[in-house]
């Protein structure tokens, strides 16, 4: 089956192989280190009460069968080893098959994961890391020729990422209409990054001028990566240097890498040639391998009939996966952009009474805005999910978060585990007898006041978010 193989994406496979196995690492690095608790049998969210609550069907995963913190960091750490493996290329030097399968299992331990994650596992990236995973499982190896159809199902998924994101946009919010939205973005994103406070401190123009790139990139170029090479591969690049610029601009986890590594397997070899003057192999496609690949392609071009409906329809869904495999899902980010960013401060006292002369000690995050003194750190592309969700909770009631009590009943508890999902414990381990949450409007300072305080943020009290909280009995 010939036909089916093409010659000029031996690279790109290689170096996509190679992201990807680098992007699962990070993931079942995160899972190692906070789904215990976050999700674990004594978490804010736990998994054994959700697996009562749903079919396999409905959340197809292997613990199902049986979940136990254990079983999970077994799971965590069989992912890192895999994608380990895959980093260094080992399945390169397997047979076919038995590459293929190292592929899938890093695709089924990942989705266990995603489908029992509940709100903290919520994000667009993940249903893209399963759905790129399970292409990547019928990509093949250096044993067998890239097969054409997987490329153009690579760039179809890429398409969607980009053309779903611009879409979302333009029929979301006005400011993207009239390219005001970088005035706020950089300020009120999820979670700023060191470079954040520069961003947003831009002359305006050049804030329209990202807005009008991003419009260009997402609605324009996408439909490029289907056109013969090198055309594709001017597409591929532009993706990633618009990727590159919102990595440089914020934490947003692993999203940016991802398209950045789908967008390298839409180069040609002729492109990577010129940088990795690597020969192409000469294996040809057997026929079972053929077979299998046609039949996968088949399922997908089925499977995107939802989304590419979605794409067309007014009432465009974001983040949305139509099958619970997370095989074909949409996608799309900010189609409102926050024009003021509210911080929900958490914060506790060892005192027995409370007055209003009561002293009151804050808890500090790993990376979500708190001490206005404190520089935005860079952790993407790590995935912090609970500063992620302290961003949302800002943006409701502590009723719609169903996680937020019982993450303060864990810090009245000075739960170790809870505890070491922060930056900093001010009881250094020791329970409060109360804690309470406070909400603030948080804005950059301007570079005159950064210069004469110090500060990145500056910010003002707008009142309670949650009222003051005890252990029934006490600590």
């Amino acid at each position: 089956m010939d036909w089916l193989a093409t010659d000029d994406s031996w690279l790109a496979r290689a170096l996509f192989q190679r992201g990807l196995g680098a992007i699962y690492l990070v993931a079942f690095a995160a899972a190692l280190r906070q789904f215990r608790p976050l999700l674990g049998e004594r978490g804010l969210l736990p998994v054994p009460d959700f697996l009562a609550r749903v079919r396999f069907l409905d959340a197809p995963s292997l613990f199902h069968l049986r979940y136990s913190d254990r079983l999970l960091a077994v799971v965590s750490w069989s992912g890192i080893a895999l994608a380990g493996a895959a980093v260094l290329g080992l399945p390169d030097l397997l047979p076919a098959p038995a590459a293929m399968l190292l592929w899938l299992v890093l695709w089924g331990l990942y989705l266990s994961i995603v489908n029992v994650g509940q709100t903290f596992y919520a994000f667009g990236w993940e249903s893209l890391l399963c759905e790129t995973g399970f292409l990547a499982v019928f990509l093949g190896n250096a044993q067998v020729a890239p097969p054409v159809t997987l490329v153009f199902l690579l760039r179809w998924l890429l398409f969607r990422v980009e053309f779903g994101a611009g879409l979302i946009k333009v029929r979301g919010d006005r400011c993207w209409r009239d390219l005001t939205c970088l005035y706020y973005h950089h300020e009120t994103q999820p979670m700023p990054n060191p470079l954040s406070w520069y961003f947003h401190r831009l002359p305006r123009w050049m804030h329209r001028a990202e807005a009008l790139g991003n419009h260009a990139a997402q609605l324009v170029v996408p439909f490029l990566l289907f056109a013969p090479q090198p055309v594709a591969s001017v597409a591929a690049a532009i993706v990633i240097a618009t990727q590159t610029w919102l990595l440089l601009s914020g934490n947003f986890a692993w999203l940016n890498l991802i398209t950045i590594v789908l967008a390298v397997s839409s180069l040609g070899d002729g492109v990577l040639g010129a940088v990795l003057p690597v020969a192409p192999g000469a294996a040809a496609i057997p026929v079972w391998y053929g077979i299998l690949v046609l039949a996968v392609t088949a399922l997908i071009v089925a499977l995107s009939y939802r989304p590419a409906r979605n794409l067309l329809s007014r009432r465009q869904l974001m983040n949305y996966s139509f099958d619970p495999f997370h095989v074909v899902g949409t996608y799309g980010a900010f189609g409102t952009v926050t024009k003021e960013r509210d911080e929900v401060i958490v914060e506790g006292t060892d005192e027995a009474v409370l007055t209003p002369a009561t002293a009151w000690r804050e808890y500090e995050f790993k990376a979500k805005p708190g001490d206005v003194r404190r520089r935005p750190p860079q952790y993407a592309p790590y995935h912090l999910r609970l500063d992620w969700l302290m961003w949302f909770a800002a943006m409701s009631s502590p009723a719609y978060q169903e996680w937020f009590v019982p993450f303060l009943t864990k810090l009245l508890l000075a739960d170790r585990a809870t505890l070491a999902l922060l930056r900093r414990d001010p009881f250094a381990g020791k329970p409060p007898r109360f804690v309470r949450a406070r909400l603030y409007r948080y804005r950059f300072t301007t570079p005159r006041e950064r210069g004469e305080t110090g500060a990145w943020w500056r910010r003002e009290l707008l009142g309670d978010y949650l009222r003051p909280v005890a252990l029934r009995g006490g600590p």
